[in-house]
């Protein structure tokens, strides 16, 4: 957390658009699911096809923060919707996540935790093995490890 994933993809992103004239968009993970969410109400306008249509055509999708929504089948069944689609029409996904790129619990994929040590969830218990096996083809993992900026360096501040 805050080790500057979402400011690297949002240059990747930004570099592609300006030098490539690549189509692009910026998504929250969190948000775009209650958008979705938020179409299944009758009193709002848009659908869901409407609200996801832009996140399937973009050339290039910056996905930030995949996994930060708890899971459900629901939340399984759109993941894979919007992963699936995109890796079928070859367009590229820029994803970052706080999850660890590992199995989920129970899995023959997980590592095992020491006995009595807390064990942290990982992007599989988040987005289930399925879609986390679908990255391992779709995607270049960049790990990103260091100290969190918002922790150390850009703390509030009153005058």
């Amino acid at each position: 957390m805050g080790v500057g994933k979402t400011h690297l993809a949002t240059g990747i992103l930004r570099k592609l658009v300006t030098e490539r004239g690549a189509t692009g968009l910026f998504c929250d993970y969190r948000e775009l699911l209650k958008q979705v969410q938020n179409s299944y109400n009758k009193q709002v306008q848009a659908t869901e096809l409407a609200i996801l249509e832009p996140i399937f055509q973009a050339e290039v999708l910056v996905l930030d923060e995949l996994g930060a929504a708890k899971p459900s089948e629901w939340v399984w069944d759109t993941v894979g919707l919007i992963l699936n689609t995109r890796y079928n029409d070859r367009r590229t996904t820029i994803i970052t996540t706080n999850y660890a790129n590992v199995g989920p619990l129970g899995s023959s994929l997980e590592v095992t935790p020491i006995r009595g040590a807390l064990r942290e969830e990982t992007l599989g218990d988040r987005i289930g093995e399925r879609m986390r096996s679908r990255l391992q083809e779709m995607c270049v993992q960049v790990e990103i490890q260091g100290k969190d900026f918002r922790q150390s360096v850009a703390m509030a501040w009153f005058t």
